[in-house]
């Protein structure tokens, strides 16, 4: 198998994924590593209202139509691909991944963001980061959510509309975050409680989880809560710890970027949520995988003539 490529794309979200397509009608050989499935966390949106061309489509159906182009135009994408180790520092960059080593002139990493975990829930089967993907398990069952900002209110709302027997949100701060019209619909329904000022401390599980334990951080009064499902949505962080001692990266992690989505090696390209920006759209992923792509397609060429 030939693991050598013009340009190898870490991350199959959308601003990979556009990466990809500028990349590959440029004629060059072009590969997405992804270490889940294409699309990112427009997997996990309901209905995407914002995107020219289309007044209304579900997350997972618009990857579904970029992934095709992708694949239309030639493109090689590896999924579920572990990267191991990378090395950027020769005029050959080379990746690591599933025990395969992938060598290309340009790299552009595209990793995005991934959801801040719940420490104490461990490995705990029963704890989910979208209620798309995973709440038709838990129709008639109990759940917690976890998260008192838009995405709390809104994905619990969505797990409401599957069938959930009842649900209580819970946000560590003292006040909630989310617009004040989801809140309303959250304490419209009959089925649901919410309350701030608590945290989760503890989550007991045997073969499935069992119940929770919440404190009231200004009373310090703690109570069990049965539970069958955790559905936890306390922000994003990037997942960059592979590029530590790589690339510059910023205090919170996010890789270092110039307008023209150079980092700090050259050859090296970000693109999308997984460098320090304001907005974070689908929108401005595809304008950041759209410059990076042209940027690569460039450095290649100046190496290359």
């Amino acid at each position: 198998m030939n693991t050598t490529y013009d340009l190898i794309i870490l991350g199959g979200g959308v601003a990979g994924m556009t990466s990809a397509i500028y990349g590959a009608r440029a004629n060059l050989r072009v590969l997405i590593l992804d270490e889940n499935a294409c699309g990112g966390l427009v997997n996990w949106t309901k209905v995407v209202e914002n995107m020219p061309s289309y007044t209304s489509i579900g997350g997972m159906e618009l990857v579904e139509r970029i992934q095709e182009q992708v694949e239309a135009l030639g493109v090689d994408i590896e999924e579920a691909a572990c990267i191991d180790a990378i090395d950027f520092s020769g005029e050959e960059k080379i990746i690591e991944a599933d025990d395969t080593v992938y060598k290309a002139k340009a790299v552009i990493v595209a990793t995005g963001r991934k959801p801040v975990p719940l420490e104490v829930a461990g490995e705990c089967d029963n704890v989910h980061f979208c209620a798309i993907c995973d709440g038709a398990a838990y129709k008639g069952k109990k759940v917690l959510v976890v998260g008192g900002g838009n995405s709390g209110f809104d994905e619990a709302i969505a797990l409401l509309d599957q069938g959930i027997e009842e649900l209580m949100l819970v946000e560590k701060m003292d006040t909630f975050f989310a617009a004040q019209s989801a809140q309303d619909e959250l304490q419209s329904r009959p089925n649901s409680t919410i309350s701030h000022s608590t945290e989760v401390t503890d989550v007991v599980y045997g073969e499935k989880l069992q119940s929770v334990t919440l404190r009231n951080v200004a009373t310090n009064e703690t109570i069990e809560h049965e539970c069958d499902g955790i559905f936890v949505f306390m922000g994003q962080e990037p997942g960059t710890e592979v590029f530590e001692g790589q690339l510059s990266l910023d205090k919170q992690g996010y890789i270092d970027t110039d307008d023209l989505m150079k980092t700090s090696v050259a050859g090296v390209f970000a693109a999308g949520d997984v460098r320090q920006k304001k907005y974070r759209q689908i929108t401005t992923a595809m304008a950041d995988g759209t410059i990076a792509a042209l940027e690569a397609e460039r450095f290649i060429h100046s190496i290359t003539e």
